[in-house]
């Protein structure tokens, strides 16, 4: 058994590394395409297959190695812990990212995964909590190494809605560029340029997001034709307060703030992001140099509409009936500006998502929306009558961490330990909770041993992560925001599945059914591309990636 173990592993160190290409291989890509559509769950393009065309989804599910049974390993399923997991195949401990956000117990502020005061917006006043930068991304992402095994010559962009979106990609040595829901506009910060280059400011001086102005979002195809097609106007959906409820929805016909943050919630928002995109591949001239080039892309409306409406929604279906087009837009681009024969282009998504509560309800299951606010007024309320104190024992609450005031512990005499354990106690008594888990046990990896919660286990970030942590029930809605349809952030398999699908040069189409991890992506690019893997890298090359052409 264990010789057969030893050559299976040695199989797979040859399969890795002598089949990788160096660099300067005429094998090897010229431009690297990450595209991640953000809230894309695992079971929604095999679901919607008929209904794409030929040249976005299908092309990719159709030509490329599509794995079909890729799961996150960690349990903060949120855009930033994605997105820096794909970027640099590790998890918390190695990347830093604990969610969107934590608590600083030592300034006794927010943190921002992203935010750095010390890099404002170019041409923007510094603000408190307003700066951005890739700082706090503590492992280097592929990009970086390429960068570095390039000496320079490899260049990396990164594009998205979002700014965590942009800048996590981007790595620390790329340029990353983001919407600003205020002006309409594509921009960056002083971390990456002194001032915008100028096709940027021509770009945004040319006002592409008022382009929108009075549109309506209607349906692509009739209505009859849609899966959830009598799924409109449902009471749970979160409904933007300028929209309708139903079909269409129309954007308002003004250049105003109004219209440039509901764009985020409309299928125009990729189409603006391609728009971009397409134009930095042109000035920038992406996949033209001697060194290979990195593109990463993320994809938002998905995630603003499947918070808004739901991922059982007219409104879902629609937008990724849509995106399909957007995607066919960017593939046929990039075979006429680079060939596809010379681009590798990986396709994934950072989380998956949860159905509305409201919505399982209607299908038999026992569910509810846990308000963060309510859960922390009631533990505090507990601890303040027990310790007889006008004191909150709870400081702050980052979804899933709850961050314990210390001087409190310490003068009512207790020791760190023993209050994590009370209140993790307590908080097992409120419905909708199914696990806390204290940051002492988290530490000393003394949790169950169920693949559960090692997934709570990996999102742990000693300095970064609460002194409680906490795990809903299956399908309970957990979020501050309660007034949007649907979320994720849970470590269950809705919330973990995505696609991974790698597709263009040197690839043999085949469809894997193998379990996989979204942190594989980042060291099997390295593969590729005969660089060493991220610092912080956890993962495994992906062999039917690295397998020579057939």
């Amino acid at each position: 058994m264990q010789k057969r173990l030893l050559l299976a592993v040695l199989f797979l160190f040859i399969a890795v590394y002598s089949l990788t290409p160096s660099l300067a291989s005429a094998t090897s890509p010229t431009l690297i395409v990450q595209i991640t559509i953000d809230q894309l769950r695992g079971d929604m393009l095999p679901r919607f297959k008929k209904r794409f065309g030929d040249t976005g989804f299908r092309y990719v599910m159709d030509s490329g190695v599509y794995y079909t049974n890729a799961h996150y390993l960690h349990a903060n399923t949120f855009t930033a812990v994605g997105h820096a997991t794909l970027a640099t195949g590790g998890h918390a401990a190695q990347h830093g990212m604990a969610g969107n956000s934590w608590f600083d117990v030592e300034t006794g502020q927010e943190v921002y995964c992203v935010e750095d005061a010390d890099h404002t917006l170019i041409g923007k006043k510094s603000t408190d909590h307003q700066g951005t930068s890739p700082r706090n991304l503590l492992s280097s992402t592929f990009g970086d190494e390429l960068v570095l095994a390039s000496a320079s010559t490899s260049r990396v962009f990164s594009v998205s809605m979002k700014d965590r979106g942009a800048i996590i990609p981007g790595g620390h040595v790329g340029k990353a560029f983001w919407y600003d829901k205020n002006s309409g506009q594509f921009v960056t910060s002083t971390y990456y340029y002194k001032a915008y280059p100028e096709w940027v400011s021509k770009w945004n001086d040319a006002k592409p997001a008022t382009e929108y102005q009075g549109a309506s979002w209607t349906l692509l195809y009739d209505q009859a034709s849609y899966l959830y097609g009598t799924g409109d106007a449902r009471p749970f959906e979160g409904i933007p307060p300028a929209f309708d409820a139903t079909f269409p929805h129309t954007l308002p016909d003004e250049d105003s703030k109004t219209l440039y943050s509901l764009l985020r919630t409309t299928p125009y928002a990729d189409q603006l992001t391609l728009t971009f995109v397409k134009e930095l591949v042109r000035q920038e001239k992406l996949g033209q140099g001697k060194s290979p080039d990195v593109l990463a892309i993320s994809f938002s409306a998905t995630d603003s509409i499947g918070h808004t409406f739901g991922p059982h929604s007219l409104e879902y279906e629609d937008n990724l009936l849509r995106l399909d087009v957007t995607l066919a837009e960017l593939v046929t681009f990039l075979d006429q500006q680079v060939g596809l024969a010379k681009t590798l282009i990986v396709l994934s998504s950072d989380h998956g998502v949860g159905d509305a509560p409201e919505y399982m309800q209607d299908h038999g299951f026992t569910v509810g929306r846990l308000s963060p606010k309510e859960v922390v007024h009631q533990v505090n309320s507990v601890f303040r009558a027990r310790f007889e104190r006008h004191t909150d024992i709870v400081l702050d609450f980052q979804t899933p961490s709850f961050y314990l005031n210390r001087d409190l512990v310490a003068q009512v005499g207790l020791d760190i330990k023993a209050a994590e354990q009370a209140v993790a106690t307590q908080l097992r008594t409120i419905p909708g909770i199914a696990q806390a888990l204290t940051r002492s046990d988290l530490l000393h990896n003394a949790i169950p041993d169920t693949p559960l919660m090692q997934r709570v286990q990996r999102s742990f970030h000693p300095q970064r992560s609460g002194n409680v942590v906490i795990v809903q029930e299956q399908y309970w809605f957990l979020h501050s925001q309660t007034q949007l349809a649907a979320m994720h952030g849970s470590p269950y398999a809705y919330d973990t599945h995505v696609p991974i699908i790698f597709v263009g040069a040197g690839i043999t189409p085949q469809l894997v059914g193998r379990t996989v991890a979204p942190a594989d992506i980042a060291p099997t690019l390295s593969a590729v591309l005969g660089i060493i893997p991220p610092s912080g890298s956890t993962g495994t090359p992906l062999a039917e990636v690295l397998q020579p052409k057939q």
